[in-house]
């Protein structure tokens, strides 16, 4: 038994013998494995046979099946279908529990592949019969590298289905930090004078849970108070950030996927978390007007502009110029960290040295999220990104090839520009990149951005206007207005075409600015809607755009599946 387990033809050598043992007379016939593939007898077994093995008395003949069935379902659907159909799934699941760990690294194997893939039929199955409690029980129980790779890239196939999000976490939330986020993102929960916190390892097994952790923190409001109430997992994931920026290695997938969730978890944290509402602004005061909306002559630049005399002492001196935070009497952890103004740092590095597009997407959208929403956090995080010098890191995002870069980035801005001083900068430093990435009619620019992309750069540049005659006012030296104008005559697009609409009535609606728009061959009939629809009032006079955050990620991020070992 020693010399069939683990041998590369030991499944077929493990028939042979069990044949032996079942029927002692035929032996003596059967001396060598060579001698019955020469019997015309000898045949491969079938997927039925193959299955009924795994419930053979002998273990070799049980982890040998199971590995012979991750072999013939490695990208073949239909396989892994056949298996379902024959019941293979239940045994499979049952082989997780058993003490050998030859026999529960191959079945968890063979239930990696199974789980693989757009049928989610097969990750019905696996759930039906308990498979994911199975799983867990096994990453709790077992110290080998492989099985814990093994069962974590299983979890990761199966969060990939909606409706098993939430048993993942259920069953495997604390677990999977306890066991893989924490001890691998080198945060440790009791640090003392004398301890420090370790590097973080990128290893699979990491890889695997921030990916499966990634895709349920899409799951909704309640997926996102769970995640975020979960002890340590904050803490670990941002712990694991900082040493990736540290070490220069930011392009990575467990990077990716530790931003994706960070953001994910950051979406509606204004609204969601515990005691949001003492927090709460009211809308009004967000942008305060200021006469003629310029910038003053003294006023600091974070793109590189003198230093302001009496900054401490202008109107609205602490929400936008000095940052007066809330007093702490012992240091932020847990879900707090997720909208402390420090992150703000963290995200500009990645936005910085990261040549990952989903990751550049992801940390510009935590950006946006936690500028988003009218309460004292918003706020502080507002102002910190400009005193970071964090727009022109922006600005320059709006020039990258990536559709979703370029969203997320110009989102972000909408939001940040809720910031009466943030709004004045980006109206003077990012228009040109805001109008350049729109397409000029039915022609779309040379990176061919999607609709929903170009819709969000038009609200961004209403946003930047509203309440702003100088902004509006560098829109239409920046050539926007030719832009606009024929977005909104010919775009085949009804979002598109309304966003347009809204900025060229904003811009008419300053009188100041019509002789410029008369000198530059414009006229009334230009700015007509032609839509039937305008933003509606708030009562503070300003349109009434949704709260905007970045959509969750795509519901379906990553799965993982491996040609057997053998």
């Amino acid at each position: 038994m020693s010399q069939v387990d683990g041998d590369p033809i030991s499944f077929f050598q493990a028939m042979s013998r069990a044949q032996m043992l079942q029927f002692p007379h035929k032996r003596s016939s059967m001396v060598s494995l060579d001698s019955i593939r020469k019997d015309p007898r000898w045949r491969d077994p079938n997927l039925s046979e193959v299955i009924t093995m795994l419930s053979h008395p002998m273990d070799p003949v049980k982890s040998n099946a199971a590995a012979y069935l991750q072999h013939l379902c490695y990208e073949n659907d239909r396989i892994k279908q056949d298996v379902r159909q024959l019941k293979g799934v239940p045994v499979l699941v049952g082989l997780l529990d058993h003490p050998k760990a030859e026999v529960h690294r191959k079945a968890c194997g063979a239930l990696r592949n199974i789980s693989y893939g757009k049928d989610h039929h097969n990750k019905v199955a696996i759930k039906n019969c308990d498979g994911i409690p199975a799983l867990v029980r096994l990453l709790r129980k077992s110290s080998n590298m492989e099985v814990t790779e093994l069962v974590t890239g299983t979890l990761w196939n199966l969060s990939s289905h909606e409706p098993l999000k939430m048993m993942v976490i259920n069953h495997g939330l604390q677990t999977l930090t306890d066991e893989v986020i924490i001890p691998h993102s080198g945060w440790r929960r009791d640090l003392t004078e004398h301890s420090r916190p370790q590097e973080t390892e990128w290893t699979t097994v990491f890889k695997n849970t921030s990916g499966c952790l990634r895709n349920v923190s899409s799951d909704g409001a309640e997926a996102r108070q769970r995640l975020r109430e979960c002890e340590g997992l904050v803490d670990a994931l941002l712990h694991a950030l900082q040493s990736a920026v540290a070490n220069k290695e930011t392009d990575n997938k467990s990077v990716e996927n530790c931003v994706c969730i960070l953001r994910n978890l950051s979406y509606h944290v204004h609204k969601e978390v515990p005691g949001a509402e003492r927090f709460q602004e009211p809308v009004a005061n967000q942008v305060p007007r200021s006469g003629s909306g310029g910038k003053k002559k003294n006023e600091a630049d974070c793109f590189g502009g003198k230093k302001p005399k009496g900054w401490r002492n202008g109107p609205g001196d602490k929400k936008y110029g000095t940052l007066d935070l809330p007093k702490r009497t012992q240091p932020t952890k847990g879900l707090e960290m997720l909208y402390q103004p420090e992150v703000v740092r963290l995200y500009l590095s990645l936005l910085t040295r990261s040549q990952n597009h989903n990751t550049l997407e992801a940390a510009a959208g935590a950006l946006q999220n936690l500028a988003a929403g009218h309460w004292a956090w918003s706020s502080y995080i507002r102002a910190t990104v400009r005193k970071e010098k964090g727009l022109p890191v922006l600005v320059e995002l709006l020039r990258s090839d990536g559709d979703k870069v370029v969203r997320a980035v110009a989102i972000a801005l909408r939001n940040l520009a809720i910031d009466r001083r943030n709004k004045d900068l980006i109206g003077s430093y990012a228009m040109r990149d805001l109008v350049s990435n729109l397409p000029s009619g039915q022609q779309r620019p040379a990176k061919n951005l999607e609709g929903d992309t170009v819709v969000a750069i038009l609200n961004t540049i209403h946003e930047i206007i509203s309440d702003s005659p100088e902004n509006a006012r560098g829109l239409i030296q920046g050539h926007g207005i030719q832009k606009l104008v024929a977005i909104n005559k010919t775009s085949q697009s009804v979002r598109e075409t309304k966003a347009a609409s809204h900025v060229l009535q904003t811009v008419w609606a300053y009188k100041d600015l019509r002789n410029s728009l008369y000198k530059g061959g414009w006229n009334k009939s230009h700015f007509k809607s032609t839509t039937c629809g305008i933003p509606k009032k708030t009562k503070s006079g300003k349109a009434a755009y949704d709260d905007i955050t970045l959509p969750l990620m795509e519901k379906n991020q990553g799965e993982h599946e491996t040609v057997a070992s053998a």
